[in-house]
């Protein structure tokens, strides 16, 4: 059985120096407290534990207490025990002055950001006690690469039910954030041998840069009214694509090209990197179903509950081909999200939970995006909302030649606004065009109204 000291103390680091014990233990705790790294207030360890700890007498640590109690660098109280003395610290340096940093919008319409202060707080801290309740104890240690298994089940089950996917449990991959799939599979493809991923004229650096800098060239598409011309893909190992929903411009892939690039995947033995990364988000009818269904031997699911949830979680997954799991996995090497976090949104999908999110979020955003609509319609005529009814961003496109003095008008006025041109692939052949790239996710209910407002002072 365990002494007391070895669970009652608390850990404290000194390295006594000098052949003289209770001098040497003296000199090390004056100087833990005179070079700030025992603050004043902290409890020091009792007599007896740091003893213990120290490998020496008891009455040798208690000497060295009272000769700093009676120094003034620790105090002693009955039933308080030894603490260190408040005592004027000298201020450290002051750091040199940095430019004046810009400040903070008053509102922020970056676009693919959810409404953080609707997260189900409650909800998901009932799925977490529950999850956590009915873990085994081996759940605790490294497991699985590709993830927990009851995640990967509930997500098959869900993904398979709502997105229309055929999805085996054994196939998919729970990774940290999109951009970690992405660069996996990014990995996966240049050790497959492939140097050039397609990827849409319009969409996110960051994740160009991701495919880039696994040794992989992106090259765009050329881009239409109907959507990405996938017809012309040729001889690319990969296609990425976001066919619910693109990603900004908000058309949905016609059908006789999702069929395309299906085609060329299974003809050339490349593979298509589906970015279902809203896909639960239309408003005016049933969302479109994922690519993933003609083809599940030549396409990759990525999906995250970034959008639906919140980024901060760091989940997302990723539903393999069969051949494409075991190199992934390899890659992986490690699990990479907590499992408290996997358990808890498996008991978040099980439960239905996930469900009444995603349907409420619904409600709000699609009103939002009424809302938008109404006001660019009522107060600035000359600027077109386009796109699908779907996600969390809507395209507005203005006059030709305004983008840079409205985004700008938009700083001045508190509100931060996202051009389309950021978006536009270096070596894309598409038109270029002026818009913006509004998110209505990110406000607020409560600023919302004012976020709206504020823009449509600024549009032309």
């Amino acid at each position: 059985m365990p002494e007391s000291w070895a669970t009652l103390g608390v850990d404290l680091h000194l390295r006594p120096t000098g052949p003289r014990v209770r001098r040497g233990l003296t000199d090390a705790l004056r100087e833990a407290v005179r070079s700030g790294r025992l603050a004043p207030g902290t409890r020091l360890p009792s007599s007896r534990s740091l003893a213990a700890d120290l490998g020496i007498a008891r009455n040798t640590v208690a000497d060295a207490y009272a000769d700093l109690v009676a120094e003034g660098w620790l105090t002693a109280r009955q039933g308080s025990g030894t603490r260190v003395a408040d005592r004027a610290v000298p201020a450290p340096p002051a750091p040199p002055p940095h430019p004046r940093a810009p400040g903070r919008p008053t509102h922020s319409l970056d676009a693919g950001t959810p409404d953080l202060a609707a997260f189900p707080r409650a909800e998901w801290l009932r799925a977490a006690r529950r999850a956590l309740n009915a873990a085994p104890n081996d759940a605790l240690g490294y497991g699985d690469p590709r993830g927990r298994a009851e995640l990967r089940t509930a997500l098959a089950a869900y993904l398979s039910r709502a997105r229309g996917v055929r999805a085996d449990p054994e196939h998919i991959v729970v990774c940290s954030g999109f951009a970690h799939g992405l660069r996996l599979l990014g990995e996966a493809l240049h050790a497959r041998g492939a140097r050039t991923v397609a990827v849409e004229s319009y969409g996110l650096p960051p994740h160009w840069s991701l495919l880039e800098r696994a040794g992989l060239r992106t090259a765009p598409l050329p881009f239409d009214a109907h959507g990405t011309r996938t017809e012309d893909l040729d001889g690319e190992g990969a296609v990425l694509l976001t066919p619910a929903h693109q990603f900004p411009m908000g058309v949905a892939l016609r059908p006789e090209r999702r069929a395309a690039a299906v085609d060329w995947a299974r003809r050339t033995g490349g593979l298509v990197l589906e970015d279902d990364y809203d896909g639960e988000f239309r408003y005016d009818r049933q969302p479109v179903g994922a690519l993933q269904d003609l083809g599940p031997d030549h396409v990759a699911y990525l999906g995250t509950a970034s959008k639906s949830l919140a980024p901060g979680l760091r989940l997302a997954w990723l539903l393999l081909p069969p051949s494409l799991t075991r190199e992934v996995t390899r890659l992986v090497g490690s699990p990479t999200t907590g499992v408290l976090d996997q358990l808890t949104l498996a008991e978040f999908l099980t439960s239905g939970a996930y469900d009444r999110h995603v349907r409420a979020s619904r409600l709000r955003y699609r009103r939002r995006r009424d809302a938008l609509v109404e006001a660019v319609a009522a107060q600035a005529p000359d600027v077109r909302v386009t796109g699908i009814a779907a996600g969390l961003h809507a395209v507005l496109q203005l006059p030709p030649g305004t983008e840079d003095s409205v985004v700008r008008a938009g700083a001045w006025q508190g509100l931060a606004l996202m051009g389309l041109s950021r978006f536009r692939h270096t070596e894309a052949r598409a038109d270029l065009l002026d818009a913006l790239v509004v998110g209505y996710g990110g406000p607020t209910d409560r600023a919302w109204p004012a976020a709206l407002e504020a823009l449509c002072r600024v549009l032309p």
